[in-house]
């Protein structure tokens, strides 16, 4: 398996697990995957949100942990990276309002190049107008920006994941095995025991 090189996008109060998670686990089967958030540099820390499901209407918030970024945001381009990740908390609420993020993304829409955006990760894909016409899932909340972006909703169970080209996105990290498998498979990756 060739080792890729992906981009992963964050920001302050980032999921947790969505951030930890992707960034580990991609590392761990041999990708190189760079962090970055703008305004910060290589070796800068984030700090993360763990959103839980209790029962409530909606998710729980509690403090997470601090994530090391190990690029610098205003030293990448699309062209460098095969593919990107955009994890959710609410991190993408405000990144989705920097200009530099929006031509990122876009970027790597236009070249067909593989992204994975989970909860509200949807956020920055909508602002950045690269779901219409595609099948979407991300947290339900974010379902009105979804359509509203021109891209079709689809609600699916909260551990399960949706490919649709080169896009796969989920609802919430409880999809991770799902999500991350179907990653894999766009990347190309095969891992075999």
């Amino acid at each position: 398996m060739a080792a890729k090189r992906i981009l992963l996008l964050a920001g302050d109060y980032v999921e947790d697990y969505e951030v930890m998670v992707p960034f580990q686990t991609l590392a761990t089967i041999g990708h190189r995957v760079d962090a970055v958030c703008p305004g910060k540099a290589a070796g800068e820390r984030i700090r993360t949100a763990i959103h839980d499901f209790e029962g409530d209407q909606t998710y729980s918030e509690k403090p997470g942990h601090l994530f090391t970024l190990t690029a610098a945001f205003d030293r990448v381009s699309a062209e460098e990276y095969d593919a990107l990740v955009i994890p959710g908390g609410r991190a993408p609420e405000y990144l989705r309002l920097d200009p530099r993020v929006i031509a990122l993304v876009r970027s790597f829409a236009q070249a067909g190049k593989p992204i994975a955006a989970i909860c509200h990760g949807a956020q920055v894909l909508t602002a950045a107008g690269v779901v219409a016409g595609r099948r979407v899932s991300a947290y339900p909340a974010c379902a009105p920006e979804v359509t509203q972006a021109g891209g079709h909703y689809v609600e699916i169970p909260l551990d399960a994941a949706l490919t649709d080209g080169p896009l796969v996105t989920a609802p919430a990290w409880p999809a991770h095995p799902a999500w991350l498998a179907q990653f894999l498979a766009v990347l190309g990756s095969r891992i075999e025991p």
